[in-house]
């Protein structure tokens, strides 16, 4: 599905009626026939909106435009879910495009994550790896004390390494994730927990 642009925005979002019933019909035929002249219309009367929502938000032109395609995916493959009686159309749209641009947002902060977890770690720790301080089943049963301290995504690859005791290629590929990432996040995690077990002098 190309992007497409279209009118130029409008300084709020106030929609009169009438176009309100415009927009409505023409959610109607994409949610009933596939419309696709009728979807083209909707597109170009949302795009220049959600462009604008993107480019504030997500600070970034190319984000905005994936924001806008995602958007639309969306409202092209279930239209079928709106109702008429729960509210207007821009509504709708406009809370797909939130949801939408919220989950953006959360994979641009992982992806953050992720790369400061390589950036940092050899300033945390260059003398010796931190695994290797682990590798006995004493400091294994003293490290899990605190790793409910740690987040959901490190307490997974924790857990799959040294309880499960999977290598980090089988736990990349169980979890769907580079290599490169699961390293980083059981890198990070075992600082966390080593920081945890010195302070409570283990």
């Amino acid at each position: 599905m190309s992007i497409r642009t279209g009118h130029s925005m409008t300084s709020n979002n106030h929609v009169e009626p009438q176009q309100q019933q415009w927009l409505n019909q023409l959610l109607q035929r994409v949610a009933s026939n596939q419309d696709k002249a009728a979807f083209a219309e909707l597109f170009d009367w949302f795009a220049p909106k959600i462009l604008a929502y993107g480019q504030q938000r997500l600070r970034s032109h190319g984000l905005a435009r994936d924001l806008l395609q995602e958007t639309m995916t969306s409202v092209w493959t279930k239209a079928h879910l709106y109702h008429a009686d729960k509210g207007q159309v821009i509504t709708w749209v406009f809370t797909v495009m939130r949801n939408q641009c919220f989950d953006m947002l959360r994979k641009v902060q992982h992806n953050r994550e992720d790369c400061l977890g390589d950036d940092i770690w050899p300033l945390i720790d260059s003398r010796e790896a931190v695994s290797d301080q682990l590798s006995n089943n004493e400091q294994i049963k003293q490290m899990m004390k605190y790793l409910g301290n740690l987040s959901s995504q490190q307490q997974q690859v924790v857990q799959g390494i040294y309880l499960r005791e999977l290598t980090h290629q089988q736990l990349a590929q169980e979890l769907g994730l580079p290599e490169g990432t699961v390293k980083s996040r059981l890198r990070l995690a075992l600082a966390k927990l080593r920081s945890f077990m010195e302070k409570h002098h283990d």
